[in-house]
């Protein structure tokens, strides 16, 4: 299945309206959200097609291109993802369109081959060990994960490491053909005026929402008595207490407490550089110094090492601000609202200067709509939190400094802007060109990458099983 550019899902050749349509209603699918959704469909899938309950294979391969095949299970994968975003279109067509981006992905790949196009080893395994460790969070545990597919993690990876290198090139080949592609604001204008007026997308009510957020600092007290915590713990273990049952009783880590602190194998980058410098000078049952890190202090003990993976397991001891560091913390957050209440500091600044989130400091303070990317957040999308908190403020309020803690525990303080409000409309380009921008760029990408497709195709050798016979991919017209 190929993306075409960062986030939308290239299902049209740019002839339908309903990719149009698509593509404005969604807009951009946030690429790491959607490699990891694709990763976790495509894995359960191909488990699904591997094998029957008798164990006999019912996967076959629909097409080739040079060296490289189209199985069935990848179109009827491709075909799940994309019923999941568009239930109108007719089943025929959806596979055929599916079919025919499956063999452009092989096109590139077998191009990639003869051009002697690589991605780094490191790069892979890495790619590999952050999606490894969404399923794992996404099932539960690593137990629970290889319980599911029957094989151990190690299995899991080497069986997907080809996979993942395969979206890598992919990836890299299509940014290659389409990374100098721009739209002008007449292709913008063309594109939307192009559109159908009974196509048109209707909006519900948007906002546009931002925030500072601070946190309250910890004092040198309460950072030391965490520590010597920790340092009678390693004692007592050091004495022959056991490892996991004083994790279970006294770590604060609430994903590992309760197995005794064990994390698993991780490959290098997969935690935070505090734990992994010191968790890879351990031997094998050695306790590490307590050591800090963005989350606490941690007591770590190294199980075993293989390779560029490590096991460990450690007791986490997380110390909190006091009354007196929240109350300091709120008088400061107040007089940045006060500052900008006054128009004394502008918001943006006061974000760049203050803001502790660093997700949303990244977009001027304000929050982003997930599947577009865009700061203007239907309230249907909106946390219902916020929305509430909102809900009776006028665009250009603040609200109150109000308390803030982060999902590990970490005590703060924020106050939230409503700068602005959209009622309910069909599209148009005065209030959302962003969006239809992002379209018509899209739309570019993938007419680059046909044109690419047209001129590349008789270097290869393209076939292709009889089932897909009714699909005029490979017409020349199509191109």
């Amino acid at each position: 299945m190929q993306q075409s550019g960062p986030g939308s899902l290239l299902l049209f050749s740019g002839k339908g309206q309903m990719e149009v349509k698509y593509r404005i209603s969604t807009g951009s699918v946030s690429r790491t959200s959607f490699c990891f959704l694709c990763f976790f469909i495509l894995a359960s899938v191909q488990r699904l097609y591997s094998q029957t309950g008798q164990g006999t294979t019912i996967d076959k391969i629909v097409a080739r291109v040079d060296n490289q095949i189209v199985l069935k299970s990848e179109v009827e994968l491709g075909c799940l993802q994309a019923r999941q975003q568009n239930t109108d279109i007719p089943a025929s067509m959806l596979r055929c369109k599916v079919f025919e981006q499956l063999l452009v992905n092989k096109m590139m790949l077998a191009k990639a081959d003869i051009d002697s196009v690589t991605v780094d080893d490191q790069m892979v395994d890495d790619q590999l060990d952050r999606r490894m460790s969404y399923m794992i969070q996404a099932i539960g545990s690593k137990e629970k994960l290889e319980a599911y597919y029957k094989k151990s993690i190690d299995q899991f990876k080497a069986e997907l490491k080809k996979e993942v290198r395969d979206q890598m090139l992919v990836q890299k080949v299509q940014e290659s053909i389409s990374k100098n592609v721009k739209v002008t604001p007449s292709e913008v204008k063309k594109f939307f005026n192009d559109i159908p007026k009974d196509s048109l997308p209707f909006f519900s009510t948007e906002v546009e929402v931002g925030q500072i957020v601070m946190f309250a600092q910890v004092s040198r007290a309460k950072k030391q008595e965490a520590k010597q915590k920790l340092e009678d713990l390693k004692k007592r273990i050091q004495a022959g207490v056991d490892f996991e049952f004083l994790a279970k009783a006294y770590s604060q880590d609430p994903g590992s407490a309760k197995d005794g602190g064990n994390l698993g194998y991780w490959g290098k980058g997969a935690m935070v550089p505090e734990y992994e410098a010191a968790a890879m000078k351990l031997e094998p049952m050695q306790l590490s110094d307590i050591i800090e890190s963005p989350f606490g202090f941690h007591l770590i003990q190294l199980l075993e090492k293989r390779g560029n993976e490590y096991n460990s397991r450690h007791i986490l001891i997380k110390p909190e601000a006091g009354e007196e560091e929240l109350t300091l913390l709120f008088q400061k957050l107040d007089s940045i609202r006060t500052a900008l209440k006054n128009d004394s500091l502008n918001f943006e600044k006061a974000v760049s200067k203050f803001s502790e989130d660093k997700e949303t400091k990244q977009s001027g303070g304000f929050f982003s709509d997930p599947q577009t990317g865009v700061n203007r957040i239907p309230t249907e999308n909106l946390d219902p939190g916020i929305f509430f908190t909102i809900d009776t403020l006028k665009p250009g309020d603040y609200t109150k400094t109000l308390p803030y803690k982060t999902q590990d525990g970490k005590k703060g303080g924020r106050f939230l802007y409503f700068k602005s409000k959209i009622l309910p409309h069909e599209a148009n380009l005065k209030q959302d060109y962003p969006k239809i921008q992002s379209a018509a760029l899209e739309k570019k990408k993938a007419e680059s990458i046909k044109n690419w497709f047209k001129k590349t195709k008789s270097e290869v050798f393209i076939s292709r099983d009889k089932e897909f016979a009714d699909c005029d991919i490979l017409k020349e017209e199509d191109f």
